[in-house]
C-alpha cells in the first residue's frame, strides 16, 4: 500500500447501511461512541457522517492506524478525532463512553481477548450506555450455516486461537461485567448484531429498540 493509498474492505460497504438501520435508533441519545477494532476506518467514517450528534472514537492496534488516519484525513468530519491505539489485552486509554461498537472483531480474537474486551467495556460504557457487536456467532453450539462452519475452519486453520463465539459464552461474559444481551437482529450473509446494555444491577434484558432478544 502507497502513502497515498487507503486501504480497503468490500465486506464494509456491503455491510454499512444494513449496520446503520440497528445502530441509529440505538444510539440516538449518546453523545461519545468508542469503535474497537476500527480496521480499515471506513465503518467511522459513514456512520460518523450519518451520525453527526454524536462523538465518534476509532481505536485499534498499532498496525492499522496508519489507514484509518487516511480515511479520517480525507472525511474531514468534526466528531471523528483521531485514532486510538488499543489492545484490548493491554491498557484501555480510553475515555469514558455512552456506547460502544466493533464489527467483525470477536472471531479474530483469542478467547482471551474477547474476555477482556468485555471486561474494559465494562468499565468505561456508562450506566444505560449500549454495546452492539456485529459478526458470524453461533448459537447453543452450533453453526447456524454452512458457510459460518467453513469460515471458522479457514480462521482456525490460520490461527487456533481464532474463530466463531457462542451468543451464549459472550452473553456470559458480558454479564459478568455489569453488561446484559438485550437484542438480537437478524442481519445479511449469515450475521447478527447483537446489543448489550450496561445495568449497574443485571435484572431482567430490556430491548431498547424492539427487537426481540431470541432470533430476529
Amino acid at each position: 500500500m502507497s502513502s497515498f493509498e487507503k486501504p480497503y474492505s468490500q465486506a464494509c460497504e456491503e455491510n454499512k447501511h444494513p449496520i446503520l438501520e440497528v445502530i441509529a435508533p440505538l444510539f440516538r441519545t449518546a453523545r461519545r461512541l468508542l469503535e474497537i477494532g476500527s480496521g480499515t476506518g471506513q465503518h467511522a467514517v459513514f456512520f460518523a457522517a450519518h451520525l453527526p450528534h454524536l462523538i465518534w472514537q476509532t481505536s485499534d492496534r498499532s498496525e492499522n492506524l496508519p489507514g484509518i488516519h487516511r480515511w479520517l484525513a480525507d472525511a474531514e468530519l468534526a466528531n471523528l478525532p483521531p485514532p486510538l491505539e488499543l489492545d484490548v489485552l493491554g491498557p484501555w486509554p480510553v475515555p469514558a463512553c455512552d456506547a460502544v461498537f466493533s464489527a467483525n472483531t470477536a472471531h479474530i480474537m483469542s478467547e482471551s481477548a474477547v474476555a477482556a474486551m468485555f471486561a474494559g467495556i465494562g468499565k468505561i460504557l456508562a450506566d444505560g450506555g449500549h454495546f452492539a457487536l456485529y459478526g458470524p456467532f453461533n448459537r447453543d453450539g452450533r453453526f447456524t450455516s454452512e458457510s459460518n462452519a467453513q469460515f471458522d475452519a479457514m480462521l482456525r486453520a490460520h490461527n487456533p486461537a481464532m474463530g466463531l463465539r457462542d451468543v451464549a459464552q459472550l452473553a456470559r461474559l458480558g454479564r459478568a461485567q455489569g453488561l446484559e444481551l438485550c437484542a438480537d437482529h437478524a442481519m445479511p450473509v449469515n450475521n447478527r448484531l447483537l446489543v448489550w446494555r450496561a445495568e449497574t444491577s443485571a435484572s431482567q434484558p430490556h430491548d431498547p429498540v424492539g427487537a426481540p432478544l431470541t432470533q430476529a
